[in-house]
């Protein structure tokens, strides 16, 4: 999925604990210059980001990307929503799974890749509490065993 040539800007690491992730892809964003040189010294965040498809195409909404610092005027707006750009068959698949109970667009990490933003992109399903202890319960064993496994060599 990612080149060597990619470099991780922000991470949403929250995203697999609370969600169960599906199907992932690749967007291209919608960017202002002041956003990219923001992007590129790393400071970008996807804490509370989420896409939603409107009018036939997908939006990233609550992505933070802080204002750069050495713009004389015109900075862009920390919150703004960002277009994401996909292929419209991919548009229409999303859009037929999100209609469905339960299923959100969930960022998952954002990078550069061969000079140009692109965002990974989860078809996601919220876990309930009980899901969340049921995959912490699993960890631990799968832990568990590596350890017993190491051992016995």
């Amino acid at each position: 999925m990612k080149s060597q040539h990619s470099k991780i800007v922000a991470e949403n690491r929250k995203a697999r604990h609370d969600y169960e992730i599906e199907d992932t892809l690749e967007a291209g964003l919608v960017l202002v210059g002041t956003e990219v040189k923001s992007l590129r010294m790393g400071k970008a965040s996807l804490k509370d980001a989420y896409a939603r498809i409107k009018n036939g195409e997908v939006f990233l909404y609550q992505m933070h990307i802080s204002p750069y610092p050495f713009a004389y005027y015109d900075n862009h707006d920390p919150l703004r929503p960002r277009k994401l750009l996909l292929h419209a068959r991919e548009i229409r698949k999303l859009y037929g799974k999100v209609n469905e109970k339960g299923y959100s667009l969930v960022p998952l990490s954002l990078y550069f890749k061969n000079g140009k933003a692109k965002l990974t992109l989860a078809l996601a399903r919220g876990k309930r509490a009980h899901d969340k202890r049921e995959t912490i319960r699993q960890r631990d064993q799968k832990r568990e065993l590596d350890r017993e496994r190491k051992n016995n060599r």
